[in-house]
């Protein structure tokens, strides 16, 4: 099984430093890791030619132009330079946990996508971890949000994670998927400009399409960065975009991956 790691990235290049560090130290690597940039200044390029550089295993930067929020556009891109079987999403103010690629390894089904959890850092431990502060045992570090989401164990998991067909509490920020389904439902919608629903929409195709979504619980930790909430102007445009799909059942986009291939 091969797995390929995207992780999305916007002119935050210190986070992004430890996202790629601990994508890097995984007990099980990635056979690839690409870096979908949606259009971040030169620094950020220069951050990931240095750690390219050295890397275990190739480290692809994905760049467009900064023409604003568009991140539909930027993952489509980075889908479209993989290589691997299967898809691992995070975000570049995500921080993974050594075993997360082994996880989502061990996790995966035919026939199904998973929704992974995270753990919030709260503003004052994040700038711990900044700042060089290793985040060792965060299940006891004041500044931590959905505690519960720190714990790893594998029994945990059979009892706790489960399979649903909802719509609930997705985040791409820990989400994976066969390439091959991604590219059935052609992959992220490129109509969604800002921020918010991109998700959930490319959500309710794969679940249109007739997948199974798993949501993993204790396994595949995460722990996201805080950083202020985004602009939320084009919610409202692409709140009406995800109803349409979802009441029309769409399983398939027509500004999609397919421009890229």
């Amino acid at each position: 099984m091969k797995i390929s790691l995207i992780i999305t990235t916007y002119n935050w290049k210190e986070a992004l430093a430890l996202s790629l560090q601990s994508a890097l130290q995984q007990k099980m690597k990635p056979l690839e890791i690409i870096i979908a940039d949606d259009g971040s200044r030169p620094d950020t390029g220069e951050l990931i030619r240095r750690i390219a550089a050295d890397a275990p295993v190739p480290v692809i930067h994905s760049w467009q132009e900064d023409k604003g929020f568009r991140l539909a556009a930027s993952r489509n891109k980075a889908i479209a330079k993989t290589r691997g079987d299967y898809i691992v999403l995070i975000d570049g103010d995500i921080i993974v946990e050594r075993h997360f690629i082994a996880d989502h390894a061990r996790v995966a089904r035919p026939g199904c996508f998973v929704q992974g959890t995270r753990v919030l850092l709260g503003e004052r431990l994040s700038r711990d971890v900044m700042a060089g502060r290793n985040l060792h045992d965060p299940f006891c570090r004041r500044g931590v949000e959905n505690r519960k989401n720190c714990l790893r164990s594998d029994i945990l998991c059979r009892l706790f994670s489960y399979r649903d067909r909802g719509m609930y509490g997705v985040r791409t920020c820990n989400f994976a998927f066969w390439r091959s389904d991604a590219l059935a439902v052609n992959g992220f919608n490129e109509d969604f400009i800002g921020w918010g629903r991109e998700d959930s929409e490319f959500n309710a195709r794969l679940l249109n399409y007739g997948l199974v979504r798993r949501n993993i619980k204790f396994n595949a930790l995460a722990y996201h960065l805080y950083h202020p909430f985004n602009d939320r102007a084009q919610l409202e445009a692409n709140d009406l975009l995800l109803k349409t799909t979802v009441e029309q059942k769409l399983s398939w986009c027509e500004k999609g991956v397919n421009r890229y291939l």
